[in-house]
């Protein structure tokens, strides 16, 4: 069973195409960037939504799992939307995440904190993070803005599938009178003529 499909389709704006299938050779090294985020978002989001102070407690930021709850539920719904014809969306929402996860991790940098060298390396972390976040924002971005504005040329073609001289001897060996005329079939009762078809009705 696909699931990428039924996760897109959940985030799916008004308008937007029904996914029924994924198609990996449509996909562009941003695309692709997108989905791995996007469930790397999710994965993020359901662990902070079920153990928040396990992370609070590695990083000594007791007191802050309501707060660490929201954000599971924002990468949830960003990781949702970098699944979904909105990738673009999604990856955004997950850059400006980013800020606010930084700017949280840098209050747990304080001298009193035993556990300020884990926040330290959360923070090289969520750096790494951000710089993907960025670059698959701005990729995909940039090839779906792209795709829309491309302009369609039909130059060169002809609108005869077979070709020009294909279509001349076709209308060539046409006739008008070549009609199919229907069937004549006697009545044995009336002794008059009618089309076979309307006696078979």
């Amino acid at each position: 069973m696909n699931y990428v499909p039924n996760m897109a389709n959940i985030a799916r704006s008004e308008g937007d195409p029904k996914v029924l299938r994924s198609g990996p050779s449509s996909l562009g090294t941003s695309d692709q960037l997108a989905k791995v985020l996007g469930w790397f978002s999710i994965g993020l989001g359901l662990a902070e939504l079920i153990a928040p102070s396990r992370i609070t407690n590695a990083l000594g930021m007791q007191g802050k799992e309501g707060l660490v709850r929201a954000y599971g539920a924002r990468e949830i719904a960003s990781g949702l939307l970098c699944l979904s014809p909105d990738k673009q969306a999604g990856l955004w929402s997950r850059v400006a995440g980013d800020g606010l996860d930084l700017a949280t991790l840098l209050s747990g940098l304080r001298d009193d904190n035993p556990k300020r060298d884990n926040v330290a390396l959360a923070l090289m972390m969520v750096l790494g993070i951000t710089l993907l976040d960025v670059a698959g924002a701005q990729g995909t971005t940039v090839r779906h803005r792209r795709h829309r504005g491309a302009q369609r040329l039909y130059h060169d073609r002809s609108g005869f599938p077979k070709g020009i001289q294909a279509a001349r001897e076709a209308a060539k060996n046409f006739s008008p009178t070549k009609r199919a005329a229907p069937v004549l079939a006697h009545s044995a009762a009336s002794g008059s003529e009618e089309p076979a078809f309307a006696r078979s009705l």
